[in-house]
This record gives C-alpha cells, structure tokens and sequence, in this order.
C-alpha cells in the first residue's frame, strides 16, 4: 500500500488535511516537521535560529528517507521538502503526491501571527510568500496530483484525495 504524501507550501492545509484523511483511511498520520522537532528537540524556529537552514535540510532529508520505507502512511512534509532532489525520489519511491495548491493571499491569512514559520519572519511576508512560491513552483509541479485549496474546507480536501486515489486505483 502506497503512502499518501501531501506537498505544499505552509499554510497549505497539509497537516489539517492529512489527520482527517488518514482518519477517513484508517491510516497513521505523519508530520515530517513533528518527526524532526522530536528528534531534535527544539523547535523547526529554534532549529534555524541556531544550527541554520541547512541543517534543519540535513535533518529533513533524513526524515523523508525514512519515512519513504514505510508504507500506508498519511504523511505531511514541510513546504520546502520538495526543493530537495533525493527527497522527492524517496517521496515517490512508495507515495503517491498531492500538491496541496494556495494562493500568497490565502497562505498569508492562513499564517498570520504564527511565530513559528521561521521563513515568514520577516518584514514583508506576502512579498516572501509570492517569492518563495515561485522558486518552488517547479517543484511543487512534481506531484501526481495538485489540488486548489483556496476555497475548499479540510474535508472537502480529503474527499477529493479520496476520489483521486479511487480513480489511480489505489484504493476502492
């Protein structure tokens, strides 16, 4: 059974959406950054502010390449999971990948006062939304799938997962 992995950029809805889908499938929910901040343990903001985002990289690829050898997961990565050649490689190894789709409007609704997005704490975080979406647009464009959820609701999200994966025949 192939995992259910769920891309996208913060604010995307990938944790809210992969805990009702993985209820709805009877599956165990994943959340890569959860799995680092353990391992770790500090805080992804914490991680950045003192070992630098290439660590917390390191760390994340090591994440997804272990996550990648189970099978039947729900699995939320981080927004910048993609941007990693191997990860994407391991991700599709044994997963099936939904881009979850927002626009910088609506992620920075989604964002706004959260102090932990270590990438959104800067002076202009739409302008860095809308510049970070861009070097990612390539990336996020890997998936099997994408899906808007720009005017979806949680489970309208996994209910379209749902039938997408009904149409691959991976589930019936």
């Amino acid at each position: 059974m192939k995992n259910i992995i769920l891309v996208g950029f913060m604010g995307a809805g990938k944790t809210a959406v992969g805990k009702t889908l993985a209820r709805s499938l009877k599956r165990k929910f994943v959340d890569l950054d959860e799995k680092i901040e353990e391992r770790e343990g500090m805080p992804i903001s914490e991680i950045f502010a003192k070992k630098g985002e290439p660590y917390f990289r390191k760390a994340e690829r090591e994440i997804v390449k272990e996550v990648s050898s189970c099978a039947g997961l729900v699995a939320a990565t981080g927004g910048g999971a993609v941007i990693d050649k191997e990860n994407v490689v391991n991700l599709k190894s044994n997963g099936i990948l939904f881009y979850l789709d927002a626009s910088p409007t609506r992620i920075l609704e989604r964002t706004k006062g959260h102090t932990h997005r270590p990438l959104l704490n800067v002076s202009d975080p739409k302008e860095k939304i809308y510049e970070l979406l861009a070097k990612r647009a390539e990336f996020y464009a890997q998936a099997d799938h994408r899906i808007d959820t720009n005017n979806l609701g949680v489970d309208e999200v996994a209910k379209k997962i749902i039938s997408l994966l009904k149409e691959d025949g991976e589930i019936s």
